[in-house]
């Protein structure tokens, strides 16, 4: 039975500093890039033939430690790249509920009724998103590695679970996590969720302010 690994990115400053990041291409900080080491460690006896990201460098950058490790080469998706944030893209929650009263509060309530200023909803985000990921399974690949952001890889365990996107905030992936998913008779099935011990911070509660 196939196996796919979904790997959220490793840490940026912005995640840091709680910006809005969407499709502003932010780097890995010292932290990310050790987050994604520690990723590409827990996935070395995997048996992954196959990583794909989101062009993003900060998804592609945690790929290449995972794909350069286990001696593969990288592939890139536009499907995975993250939630368009449009207008805010850069910055923190504080910012965005001063310019925009009361969307920051629907966002964190009832998100699938938000359609970003200038850019995405979670509608538009799990049509791609989901599109993506059926395309990519339709390639070759036993055990595959995909690497992508907060945003799309919420969409896409709603649709797994086969629960509304209003249950978006329901799950909390961190930066570097790791979520095992198998396809099965039954359909795709979740042996691990955002799984964080290869990072030595499985507890820990972070609380998100941006994506």
């Amino acid at each position: 039975m196939r196996r796919i690994f979904l790997v959220r990115h490793g840490e940026t400053d912005w995640n840091r500093e709680g910006r809005f990041q969407g499709r502003r291409d932010t780097p890995l900080n010292n932290w990310g890039r050790r987050q994604a080491r520690s990723a590409a460690g827990a996935l070395l006896r995997s048996s992954v033939d196959r990583v794909v990201s989101s062009p993003l460098s900060r998804a592609a950058g945690t790929a290449e430690a995972t794909a350069s490790l286990l001696g593969l080469g990288l592939e890139t998706h536009p499907g995975l790249i993250e939630i368009d944030h449009g207008l805010w893209e850069g910055h923190t929650a504080g910012e965005v509920e001063s310019l925009w009263p009361g969307m920051l509060t629907l966002w964190r309530s009832r998100p699938e009724e938000v359609t970003m200023p200038g850019g995405e909803n979670l509608h538009e985000v799990s049509r791609r998103a989901w599109g993506a990921f059926r395309e990519i399974l339709a390639g070759p690949g036993d055990t595959l590695a995909l690497f992508s952001h907060d945003a799309v890889l919420k969409v896409l365990l709603c649709r797994v679970f086969d629960a509304p996107l209003g249950s978006f905030w329901r799950f909390r992936l961190g930066n570097g996590s790791i979520t095992l998913l198998e396809e099965t008779p039954r359909g795709l099935e979740v042996l691990v969720l955002g799984e964080a011990c290869h990072l030595g911070s499985a507890w820990e509660r972070v609380v998100q302010e941006g994506l």
